[in-house]
């Protein structure tokens, strides 16, 4: 089991930078992810991280401006977001998995609750 506690989320004008962290109970997850949920929309990939030096993908809406780190030492996921574009509103979530794979959204086991992270035009 798999707690995840994600945190950093708040109002920040378009353009502006946040750093969301995702802090996990145990070390035992591999792959990671960061999702988000836009109101009235359906939760969406964001950024997933397959394994511990597996490969990255970024969501091309936020490719170029995101970036998701680990600090493995703190069992914490960092999503590093910039130049940040009112279409970035939503819930963010953290989600993990003990395998070394991602299979889709609905494949991820664990998720947290959820930060919210608003950007004002």
């Amino acid at each position: 089991q798999v707690q995840l506690v994600e945190s950093g989320g708040g109002l920040v004008q378009a353009g502006g930078s946040l750093r969301l962290s995702c802090a996990a109970s145990t070390s035992t997850f591999s792959t990671v992810g960061w999702f988000r949920q836009a109101p009235g929309k359906e939760r969406e990939f964001v950024v997933i991280s397959r394994g511990s030096g597996g490969s990255t993908t970024y969501a091309d809406s936020v490719k170029g401006r995101f970036t998701i780190s680990r600090d493995n030492a703190k069992n914490t996921v960092y999503l590093r977001m910039t130049s940040l574009k009112p279409e970035d509103t939503a819930v963010y979530y953290c989600a993990a998995d003990t395998r070394n794979y991602y299979t889709g959204i609905n494949g991820m086991p664990y998720w947290g609750k959820g930060t919210l992270v608003t950007v004002s035009s």
